[in-house]
């Protein structure tokens, strides 16, 4: 709720996972409490993200965050890769806000070697032919489109403009304006100059300043200008996507066959950056019939209770709630079944995703995919309708992936549920009734 942008790691050297990868010995007492983990041991970073199998689950995931926070950015980062631009194309229309293409330079020493030298292609490939796919397919109009790697001047970003970026990354020139040194060690906890280390005497080590970062940034606009100047520009925005201001420089070596001017392809002026917004469809959500007297009964800490019909096509029920409720009271905590929503009927995708404490969903019917997504305290229950004629303990009311990511409360199922049940479930109770059998994940 305090984000203005998140963003969904499709691509990353030393993430998705639990937060990153971390090593046993830099989860200290206060690093595993705030990544629901345990001191002392090691988190993992593997490849899959298990909620995402195509780009119908990525636009699932987008809508889910942007139901959690209404007015933040949600972006999407790939990798600098052939055929990234088919696979921004495929994001763009799950209405991402923002795509991200990272180049293959990019990367800290908390980075596995295979991932610095030998993933990816440099981000003026990736980002040229991720801006020629979008605008060729009418699409670069409704995205942001953002670019890192290595940059680390002035030049870096008009290069990156004009190839089509509106948005640019910095990481590792930042962090080394505040005293890295590039040891490459920050999976050890040792780094020297205390940056990447949870150790409290080399953190004493530390000598950088907020004023050195931005100095450093402050000279990269300055030659940023310089550079317009040259171009004949009063601002970024007038050579965003014009690639005709970059030409080929010649060369003498006859030996050589590489032809760069695929990178120049000019498109079309209405398709060089942003001009629409995306259209997010939150206006149709379930959530409105009751989100204004829930969080008002939250507010004054009254007991709530709705009961109302739920389809397959209400998506995320009780995330925009629980988000409006979370913006209104900041951390302060709600009684249990304070807010009570009662559903019948079939759920669709993610019920009740990112739920805070104090709220509880009763469906009375089946739910699809997601349910419990993200749970942040609150109780989720799925019993059959009264009405079925099967047992539900022998058929499945709730399908795959549910409580993923989940953090605490309470999901509750009275039936059999799909594959990947509590993946990635930190912190809350999840109790399905199967055959002959209980299962409990915590």
């Amino acid at each position: 709720m305090n984000a203005d942008d998140i963003q969904i790691k499709m691509a990353q050297g030393a993430k998705p996972g639990e937060g990153g990868q971390l090593a046993g010995i830099k989860i200290w007492p206060w690093i595993a409490k705030t990544r629901h983990s345990t001191p002392g041991v090691g988190l993992i970073s593997p490849p899959p993200h298990h909620d995402i199998y195509s780009i119908e689950d990525l636009a699932q995931l987008i809508y889910d965050l942007k139901n959690a926070n209404d007015q933040a950015r949600i972006h999407v980062k790939l990798v600098s890769e052939q055929g990234v631009g088919t696979i921004a194309a495929g994001v763009a229309k799950a209405h991402a806000d923002v795509i991200l293409i990272s180049g293959h330079d990019g990367g800290t020493g908390a980075a596995p070697l295979t991932s610095l030298k030998h993933a990816g292609t440099p981000w003026e490939l990736g980002l040229a032919e991720t801006h020629q796919t979008l605008a060729s397919n009418g699409l670069r109009s409704r995205v942001v489109l953002q670019v890192d790697g290595q940059l680390k001047t002035g030049r870096d970003v008009i290069i990156a403009a004009l190839l089509g970026a509106e948005e640019f990354g910095f990481a590792t020139a930042p962090l080394v304006v505040s005293g890295c040194v590039m040891m490459r060690v920050c999976h050890l906890d040792t780094c020297p100059v205390g940056i990447a280390t949870q150790n409290p005497r080399l953190r004493e080590r530390f000598t950088g300043r907020p004023e050195f970062v931005e100095n450093f940034f402050e000279f990269i606009a300055e030659e940023v200008r310089e550079y317009l100047a040259l171009l004949g520009a009063r601002t970024l925005d007038e050579v965003i996507g014009d690639a005709t201001r970059l030409s080929i420089t010649s060369t003498d070596d006859v030996n050589s066959d590489l032809d760069l001017s695929a990178l120049l392809v000019t498109v079309a002026p209405d398709q060089r950056h942003q001009s629409v917004k995306q259209e997010h469809g939150l206006d149709g959500a379930l959530d409105w019939i009751f989100l204004h007297d829930a969080v008002s009964a939250a507010s004054r800490t009254t007991p709530f209770r709705f009961a109302t019909a739920v389809r397959n096509v209400n998506r995320a029920v009780g995330t925009l709630t629980g988000s409006a409720i979370t913006r209104s009271l900041g951390e302060r905590d709600l009684p249990d079944d304070l807010i009570e929503i009662d559903l019948d009927g079939s759920s669709g995708q993610s019920l009740g995703a990112f739920m805070p404490h104090g709220m509880t969903l009763r469906l009375t019917g089946d739910a699809n995919d997601y349910a419990g997504k993200g749970l942040s305290g609150g109780r989720i229950i799925i019993r059959p309708s009264l009405e079925a004629t099967f047992a539900s303990e022998e058929n499945i009311i709730a399908g795959n992936v549910i409580g993923y990511g989940a953090t605490s409360g309470e999901i509750f199922v009275s039936g059999v549920v799909g594959e990947r049940c509590g993946v990635r479930n930190s912190g809350a109770t999840i109790i399905v009734e199967a055959p002959a059998i209980t299962r409990v994940s915590t």
